[in-house]
């Protein structure tokens, strides 16, 4: 008798629907594997640990931040706006996961678990690279070093605050990104030796003064503390 096939969405799906009725911990590959009819040899197939699944939601991410970077006008945004559109479409990617993805975090943190703390250093580094690329950013030596260190602080602060933002459309996280960027394009990170920021594509000039008066009226009309 054939036995039945699966998809790495399919185990993540399931295990995802698991979480809803009884928390992360609640997760089994035992379970999903009876969910879904078919035998632990083929979960094993695609995950080869519990925490491969939180991979695969963050993998899930990913793909929906590079998706976000194919729209036909982020070649028109300035830097600070490219870089505010892909990490929002990530933490959008997870918004339906988001209390989820704390338990998936504490699992993590787990003390017999180092070693997922040591693939998460690695899974943090990766997708900044892919930010960083989604992004355009064509930096190279000690820049695009500074750039990696600060970029890499600014998404930890940035993700470690949407897990506390209960605000709607995550509003509170979209002003607190946007604040930070444009304090490092102060700083003259993510902008041009000239120290003015630089479109990854040919932008005409209307384009970017329109683009640069919306920037500015948006952090002028943003009021209160950084607490969500």
């Amino acid at each position: 008798m054939e036995t039945k096939t699966v998809t790495t969405d399919d185990v993540l799906d399931t295990a995802l629907r698991l979480a809803a009725d009884g928390g992360w911990e609640a997760v089994r590959l035992h379970r999903i594997a009876e969910m879904l009819g078919v035998p632990l040899t083929e979960i094993y197939r695609h995950v080869r640990q519990k925490d491969d699944l939180s991979e695969a939601l963050f993998d899930r991410a990913d793909r929906a931040m590079l998706q976000a970077a194919d729209e036909p006008e982020f070649r028109f945004l300035l830097p600070r706006e490219r870089l505010h559109r892909v990490v929002m479409a990530w933490l959008e990617a997870l918004a339906p996961y988001r209390h989820l993805v704390r338990e998936m975090l504490f699992y993590k943190l787990e003390p017999p678990h180092l070693h997922l703390q040591v693939l998460g250093v690695l899974r943090v580094s990766r997708t900044v690279q892919w930010f960083l690329e989604a992004a355009g950013r064509r930096s190279t030596g000690l820049r695009r070093s500074l750039e990696e260190v600060a970029f890499t602080s600014l998404y930890l602060a940035t993700f470690a605050y949407w897990l506390r933002d209960d605000s709607k459309g995550a509003e509170r996280t979209q002003q607190f990104l946007r604040r930070r960027l444009e304090g490092l394009a102060g700083r003259s990170l993510f902008a041009d030796e000239g120290g003015q920021e630089m479109a990854a594509a040919p932008v005409a000039a209307e384009t970017v003064g329109v683009a640069q008066a919306q920037a500015q009226g948006g952090a002028a009309a943003e009021e209160g503390a950084d607490q969500p």
